[in-house]
C-alpha cells in the first residue's frame, strides 16, 4: 500500500493540478470537493496526509479540521491547510485549530510539494523515499547532493529540481509545459524554451564520456528519465 493523500478542495481546476503532480510522485490520490463528504470519506479510511481548503461547500475547512483532532483516530493525520486568507490572524487561526501547516493561494507546486514530503516524513518517515537511485545517478532530496558513479555532481537549485522530477516517474514523457508546472510552479509565467535551455545545463552537470545520457528527448513531445538507463549501466 503507498502513501495516500486525500484533497478536500472544490475548486476542480486547482483539484486536477495537485492530483497530477501528487501522482506523479507516487502518492496514492482521492478527492473530495464538500466538506461534509470529507468527514464522511475519513470516517471510512484515514488517509496518510489531507490537503484541506479552508473554504468549502457543506462544512468549512475549520469546522472540519476541528472535528478530525477531535477524533482519536485521526488526531494526528497530517493536514496542510489550502487558503486564499493570507493574514497573519488567519494564519495563526488555521494552526491553532490543528493544521499542520499553512499555504497560501496562489502557491508553488514545488514548493507545496516539498511541504507535503517534510511533513510525511516527520509523521511516517518510512514513507518517503528521501534518496533517489538509478543507475550510477543517486540524488538525495535530504542533502540536495547528486553523485554519479560515487562522484559528486555540481547542478544549480533548478537543475537539481529538474533532475528530482524526471527521476521520480522513469519512462514517463512530460510536455515542456508540465515540466514548467512541475517544476517551476503553475503561477510563474515563463517561455517554454527556457525548459530547453535547463535541460541543456543538466545533461552538461550529468553527462561524461561515453557514459549513457539518462534524459531523454521525444521528438514532437518533450522529455524523460529513460526506464533503460540503469540497465545500460549495470
Amino acid at each position: 500500500m503507498g502513501t495516500r493523500i486525500l484533497i478536500v478542495e472544490d475548486e476542480e481546476p486547482l483539484t486536477l493540478l495537485l492530483r497530477y503532480n501528487l501522482e506523479a510522485e507516487g502518492y496514492e490520490v482521492d478527492s473530495v470537493a464538500r466538506g461534509d463528504e470529507a468527514e464522511i470519506r475519513l470516517r471510512e479510511q484515514v488517509p496518510d496526509l489531507v490537503l484541506l481548503d479552508w473554504m468549502l461547500p457543506g462544512l468549512s475547512g475549520i469546522e472540519l479540521c476541528r472535528r478530525v483532532r477531535a477524533r482519536s483516530e485521526t488526531e494526528r493525520m497530517p493536514i496542510i491547510m489550502l487558503t486564499a486568507r493570507g493574514e497573519e490572524g488567519e494564519r495563526v487561526r488555521g494552526l491553532a485549530t490543528g493544521a499542520d501547516d499553512y499555504v497560501v493561494k496562489p502557491f508553488s507546486v514545488p514548493e507545496l510539494l516539498a511541504r507535503v514530503r517534510a511533513l510525511l516524513r516527520r509523521a511516517k518517515p518510512g514513507h518517503v523515499a528521501t534518496l533517489l537511485v538509478a543507475g550510477d545517478i543517486e540524488l538525495d532530496r535530504e542533502t540536495r547532493r547528486v553523485r554519479r558513479g560515487g562522484r559528486e555532481l555540481h547542478l544549480g537549485p533548478t537543475e537539481f529540481k529538474l533532475l528530482e522530477f524526471l527521476m521520480q516517474s522513469p519512462g514517463r514523457v512530460f510536455t515542456r509545459e508540465q515540466l514548467l508546472d512541475g517544476v517551476w510552479g503553475h503561477d510563474v509565467y515563463i517561455d517554454e524554451r527556457t525548459v530547453d535551455v535547463h535541460v541543456g545545463r543538466l545533461r552538461k552537470a550529468i553527462n561524461r564520456p561515453r557514459r549513457p545520457d539518462p534524459i531523454r528527448t521525444v521528438r514532437g513531445a518533450g522529455y524523460s528519465f529513460d526506464e533503460t538507463f540503469a540497465a545500460a549501466v549495470s
